[in-house]
């Protein structure tokens, strides 16, 4: 198990979860877990897991739930985290359950337009699986407002670093000077900084 924190340290649950799955599934590190405490909704509230279990396979799910079931330890299951309404939000003390590993294309049955896949399965994933049977999967409008938010807020970031650029003719002297300038610019403002590389990489 990766990096106990305090509160797992001796946990009887994580020690029967240690004897029963490989040693690259259960994770306790507290940095790496709140990675998996909420989802996309920024507004919902949520809890500090115990610990986040990534199996591989329905049997290590049967193990996670029945040692949770033992220990009266709450199990939290979750996806690629990408909802929009907190429902994978851990809760204090919980167990996250994730499946993002248990993402394979088990069957495609093209006369009965059935699919058979894992509970992690990507879209994408299953949408370019199903094209080669000559089928089309369509994609999850959630999903895609997820990726489109994320798409409009980077476009953002990289306007506002332009708009540095363009307010400080040092800064964009430099940029225009390409990569050997790179390294040169070690200027105390960091906003000015980050505009500066942002506009060399681009470029």
């Amino acid at each position: 198990m990766r990096g106990m924190s305090d509160t797992a340290v001796g946990h009887p649950l994580l020690v029967d979860l240690a004897g029963a799955l490989p040693a690259d599934r259960v994770v306790t590190d507290p940095d790496v877990a709140a990675g998996y405490a909420h989802d996309e909704a920024e507004w919902a509230a949520h809890g500090r897991p115990l610990a986040v279990v990534r199996p591989r396979s329905p049997e290590e799910v049967q193990a996670v739930v029945r040692a949770c079931l033992a220990h009266r330890v709450p199990v939290v299951p979750r996806g690629a985290g990408t909802g929009l309404s907190g429902g994978a939000n851990a809760v204090d003390g919980c167990v996250v359950l994730s499946l993002e590993r248990m993402d394979a294309v088990h069957e495609i049955d093209p006369v009965e337009r059935l699919a058979v896949v894992g509970p992690g399965v990507v879209n994408d994933h299953l949408r370019a699986a199903a094209a080669e049977h000559g089928l089309w999967y369509p994609p999850d409008p959630a999903r895609l407002a997820v990726v489109d938010d994320r798409r409009q807020r980077r476009d953002q970031r990289r306007r506002r670093l332009l708009r540095e650029v363009r307010r400080h003719p040092r800064l964009r002297d430099r940029a225009a000077g390409g990569h050997r300038h790179r390294r040169a610019w070690c200027g105390s403002d960091a906003g000015r900084r980050r505009a500066w590389r942002a506009t060399t990489w681009s470029g």
